[in-house]
């Protein structure tokens, strides 16, 4: 199995469907058996979207949602004051 840090896919501004292609490749040719997806702020719907369309699109059948994580993280915004911006992890998994 490749490093945990391989597994993760942060989604940010890029095309939707370069997250998507991104868990497929890590579950067939990687052949990780876990994949986490990341987000954070406005973000979270599009990791959502990536997840779900991943799992029922793509790699229907083979692969599910384990766990969904949500929080809070603490950062600066570009006037350096604090902010606190909502986060998600959504963890995927390949079915036994």
């Amino acid at each position: 199995m490749s490093d945990e840090k391989d597994n993760v896919i942060f989604v940010g501004k890029k095309a939707f469907m370069n997250y998507v292609s991104g868990v497929v490749m890590q579950f067939t040719t990687q052949e990780a058996d876990e994949i986490v997806v990341k987000a954070r702020g406005n973000n979270i719907s599009r990791a959502v979207d990536v997840a779900l369309i991943s799992s029922t699109k793509f790699l229907d059948n083979q692969i599910e949602v384990k766990d969904i994580q949500i929080d809070l993280e603490d950062l600066e915004n570009k006037n350096q004051k604090p902010v606190k911006v909502s986060t998600i992890e959504i963890t995927l998994v390949k079915k036994k």
